[in-house]
């Protein structure tokens, strides 16, 4: 620079002042500093915070008020509120710590020996450990409070699920385990395993698989199911071959699976009658893999904490459960328990993502106010709480009547309420809980949609719920099934267990509830109706229409639970209009003609329409 200064005939002393010249014309140029973050911006987002959900779930503390007597659920709610403590200060931590380092396989060792090691998250296994030293388990069935312990073991879960990493599935299969052995007269299993299933002690707590599904099966399990049984052998055991499609929770030390026993003639019985159950010990006494490869763990759209995997079982020691032949109704107790934690998962799932979305709405600006100060916004967050009372109150409910249950407590009305009730709270639950989801992620704007908040994981999470422990269509044809095992009993007892809680006219009329509980009778009424016509027409048809009643049967239930508790001394304005909106809502149901014949081939031609096939070669 200094020789081309020079060469326009310029001495050093004119270009220090040259320098300083363009050193002022610099700074008089440049923004003031008051502007230099403008480049990254001030603003941050702000980030929801997790209080304790008990303490912040004030639905669920009144409904436990109210079911419960009050010096049961003063003891519960401590223990409650101790939980959700421990919740935010270490529990969801270790959910999200179990996320972010999903499980892997490690088949062989450096030396080429098959291993088949599943190396899990150090956060799974504190998980484990605090699964058992909270009593998941365990408060169902040491009955500390008698017909309420399995309410408290619910509400506890409902708590736990959504910070759980998922741990809350293996769990699932552990209750459900324990609650088929509790029913069963095997004392091997009684003495072997049920001690270790309910246990406190970390150490000796055992989780269960179930493992039913394989390549042909899905829920048809007895079209499905080709692993078959050799034996026994002198000491009481059968070797089982076969392929598992999907075992959930593969780190679990027991587990119960179906197969079907080979005869002296090499035969074996097709169909569900030809399937007996099974207990199996994954590992034997010095640690290693009882006759069974881990093939590869499943790559899943969600639950990625959940070590999920397809197992090949060559000659793997099992014991009989039950009797021959007698599989299918031998598994019913734990598919009761499964579904019903099913849905624990779903509501939890839901009031965990309301809750994150009620402390944003405090938080997050937009066009000048807070979310909360906008009303489209908070219109929307209350169809969303109204949608998880609804499932919240059902799945108690279902709760409250397995506690009756389980204590020989209940009457053949409340029986067969619970039994219709069951896949009814599964497949409705489920699918709310992956609309109530998706919309609680467009509560946080883009932010929801980032998986380094943590939020998606709640949606990809809910998306396996429809599907565990049997599809919605599925789960339909089991209402039909029920409803068809017990007649007319079968809604004449939902029905009357509805209507009972709509009979106190005065306290309706008090709680200006009147109106709502005609509307709801009306539901019934086009239910019964309905009911009527299908009875007597095509059993295709009734199929067609399952879905459909099975959805209506758990809005005009639900609507009854929410009146009731809006009656209730424990309740709020609040409750009142959750029931007023609930009632609003029209049935699924359609008129029965548009689920004739007909309808099917237009059903058809639509999803059909332009398909084309590729050609077999």
């Amino acid at each position: 620079m200094a020789s081309a200064l020079f060469r326009f005939g310029q001495s050093t002393t004119s270009v220090c002042t040259w320098l300083q010249l363009g050193r002022l014309l610099s700074t008089r140029t440049r923004r003031p500093n008051s502007f230099s973050r403008s480049r990254m911006g001030s603003f941050t987002q702000p980030m929801p915070q997790l209080h304790n959900p008990f303490r912040g779930d004030i639905f669920l503390r009144a409904i436990l008020t109210r079911l419960m007597p009050r010096e049961v659920s003063q003891e519960v709610f401590i223990d409650l509120d101790r939980f959700g403590g421990r919740l935010v200060d270490e529990v969801d931590a270790l959910g999200k710590q179990a996320e972010l380092e999903p499980p892997y396989l490690r088949p062989f060792n450096a030396w080429g020996d098959r291993v088949d090691e599943l190396v899990t998250s150090p956060a799974w296994k504190s998980l484990h450990c605090v699964s058992a030293e909270e009593g998941l388990i365990a408060l169902a069935y040491e009955r500390q409070h008698g017909q309420w312990s399995r309410l408290h073991q619910v509400a506890k879960l409902y708590l736990f699920s959504p910070s759980s990493g998922l741990y809350s599935c293996p769990l699932a299969m552990t209750d459900g385990a324990a609650r088929l052995i509790e029913e069963s007269n095997n004392v091997f299993l009684k003495k072997r395993a049920f001690c270790h299933l309910t246990a406190r002690d970390p150490e000796s707590f055992w989780t269960s698989g179930q493992w039913m599904t394989e390549k042909r099966g899905g829920s048809d399990v007895a079209g499905g199911t080709d692993t078959v049984a050799y034996g026994p052998d002198s000491e009481g055991n059968y070797s089982l071959h076969g392929y598992k499609w999907f075992t959930s929770a593969t780190d679990a030390n027991m587990a119960f699976t179906l197969a079907r026993i080979v005869t002296d003639q090499g035969d074996v019985t097709a169909g569900s009658q030809g399937l007996s159950l099974f207990y199996v010990e994954t590992k034997t006494e010095d640690g290693q893999f009882n006759d069974l490869e881990i093939q590869r763990l499943k790559d899943k759209l969600g639950t990625r904490q959940l070590p999920t995997a397809e197992l090949l079982l060559d000659g793997t020691k099992a014991r009989l459960v039950g009797e021959e032949g007698r599989g299918v109704s031998g598994i019913s107790p734990m598919l009761t328990i499964t579904r019903q934690h099913n849905s624990i998962s779903a509501a939890g799932a839901m009031r965990r993502i309301v809750q994150l979305s009620r402390d944003y709405a405090t938080r997050r600006r937009a066009f000048g106010k807070l979310l909360v100060d906008q009303h489209l916004h908070m219109q929307t967050l209350a169809r969303m709480e109204v949608e998880t009372r609804a499932c919240t109150v059902l799945m108690l409910e279902v709760a409250r009547l397995q506690g009756l249950i389980e204590t020989s407590s209940v009457s053949e009305q409340d029986r067969t309420i619970h039994r219709i009730l069951t896949p009814i709270l599964k497949l409705y639950t489920a699918k709310q809980a992956v609309a109530v989801c998706s919309e609680g992620l467009e509560s946080f704007g883009g932010q929801g949609y980032m998986e380094d908040t943590g939020l998606p994981t709640y949606l990809r999470d809910a998306q396996v719920l429809p599907i565990w422990e049997g599809t919605t269509n599925i789960l339909s044809l089991d209402v039909l099934r029920v409803m068809q095992k017990y007649g007319q009993e079968a809604l004449s007892s939902l029905f009357e267990a509805t209507k009972s809680r709509l009979s106190d006219d005065s306290r309706l009329a008090a709680r200006g509830l009147g109106p709502t509980a005609k509307t709801l009778r009306e539901h019934m009424n086009s239910i019964v109706v309905f009911g009527q016509e299908a009875m007597v027409g095509d059993s295709e048809q009734l199929q067609n229409a399952s879905r459909d009643l099975s959805f209506s049967l758990a809005h005009v239930f639900i609507g009854g639970l929410l009146i009731e508790h809006a009656c209730s001394v424990e309740s709020s304005s609040a409750d009142i209009n959750a029931a007023k909106r609930w009632a609003k809502r029209p049935l699924s149901l359609r008129l029965y003609q548009q689920y004739s014949k007909e309808e099917q081939s237009i059903d058809s031609a639509l999803v059909m329409n332009g398909y084309v096939p590729s050609t077999s070669l």
